[in-house]
């Protein structure tokens, strides 16, 4: 009787330190990631969001981790990054290494927008968190994705604002072409719409096969035949800057330029043409060093970092989801997905663009944007809309392109 007392006594015991044992041997977070390294992403996606992560990663090193209750100790993060060679169903099938094979802590998006719907839809299957980044469509808020949060700005919100600020200057007439994937399509059906309610009428909407379409002199040349006052085009950062480069030599310009994917970005696009001759061009975003003190340490941290200026569009939203993601880390005092899950749909915390939470849709609430179109002036990238987050007015009509 006295050896069965004993032995109840031990295994207990013996069960209590191996568990204790295991939660202190964690050291470290690893957090996996599906990145174009390669192929006709890799240099946007870097610039404008690839430094994001790896600033953010760099700096919870530095204090010595995210503290996490569980384990009663800061955790340094290790962030494990594979090449989706801007290919998407390389992205879903190296998502699914790092969960299954891998079996990292958390993940972090890819970049753009159709890739970002097949991540959202893997991790979610596996019951993973994916805080969205490069990339947002109407479509990922039709499906229930409890674990999917969207943080970019997308045509939902930026469509209205274009068009309320379209309305202001008095622009009449627009053209639109967008390139066919889910991005494109999602602008392209989605603008018009409000640009017919604002009364503006549009001569031309015209699509592109994405990423192999070179030549945008003809939708150029149309759109100038049909004398608009705007051009607008959803196209991502490499088209962006073939239909500047290609609108500057032929000499075509309009009242108003607005480009989706690329503008904000003061490296790609400002800095290949020269402050000068992208003044007036408009595009997706926005915020700058005036938006917030936050925004301002931003700015600043990252030209630390990376001797340039953070693009003006997806980066404060990152930087700031992150900061959140850390915070209900911490508040969860535990890496299990569903508690940390709950956490960020439920609470509001501060970060650098100032006080931030996700709406019932898991949706970053539309009051925590920074601003929805920006426009370089004088070698900025203002916030434009037509609300208290506007930075300066808009620059209308758009000068000529510089000789």
């Amino acid at each position: 009787m006295k050896f069965w007392k004993r032995l109840s006594f031990i295994i207990p015991t013996a069960v209590v330190w191996a568990f204790s044992t295991t939660l202190w041997a964690k050291d470290k977070i690893v957090i996996g990631q599906a990145w174009p390294l390669s192929g006709p992403l890799a240099p946007a996606a870097k610039l404008s969001a690839g430094t994001t992560y790896e600033m953010w990663v760099k700096e919870v090193n530095k204090a010595g981790g995210i503290y996490v209750k569980q384990y009663g100790k800061k955790l340094p993060i290790e962030l494990k990054i594979y090449d989706n060679e801007s290919d998407i169903g390389k992205t879903t099938k190296l998502l699914e290494k790092l969960i299954l094979e891998d079996k990292v802590d958390f993940v972090l998006p890819p970049w753009g927008t159709a890739w970002l719907y097949a991540a959202a839809n893997i991790c979610n299957k596996y019951g993973y968190i994916l805080i969205g980044g490069a990339g947002g469509a109407i479509k990922l808020k039709e499906l229930t994705l409890p674990y999917f949060f969207q943080v970019l700005n997308f045509a939902e919100t930026q469509g209205p604002a274009l068009a309320e600020i379209f309305a202001e200057v008095g622009v009449k007439s627009v053209a639109v072409i967008y390139r066919g994937d889910l991005h494109g399509l999602e602008y392209g059906s989605t603008l018009s719409p409000y640009f017919k309610e604002k009364g503006i009428e549009v001569r031309m909407v015209k699509s592109f096969p994405p990423d192999v379409t070179k030549d945008f002199v003809p939708f150029l040349q149309e759109a100038k035949t049909l004398k608009v006052d705007a051009f607008v085009a959803a196209c991502y950062p490499q088209e962006s800057v073939a239909i500047t480069e290609q609108a500057i030599a032929n000499n075509i310009n309009f009242n108003a330029i607005w480009m989706s994917v690329g503008p904000y970005d003061p490296v790609v696009y400002r800095d290949t043409f020269g402050a000068k001759k992208v003044e007036g061009v408009m595009g997706g975003g926005a915020w700058n060093a005036k938006t917030s003190p936050g925004a301002a340490e931003l700015v600043k941290k990252h030209i630390q970092y990376f001797k340039i200026e953070p693009a003006y569009w997806g980066p404060l939203y990152f930087w700031s989801s992150l900061e959140h993601f850390q915070k209900s880390i911490e508040k969860a005092g535990t890496l299990d997905q569903k508690a940390v899950r709950d956490i960020l749909a439920k609470s509001k915390f501060e970060t650098s663009l100032g006080l931030y939470w996700y709406d019932e849709r898991q949706i970053l609430a539309k009051e925590c944007h920074p601003g929805q179109v920006g426009q370089w002036q004088n070698n900025v990238f203002e916030v434009i809309d037509r609300s208290p987050k506007r930075t300066a007015r808009p620059l209308y009509p758009k000068p000529a392109w510089p000789k």
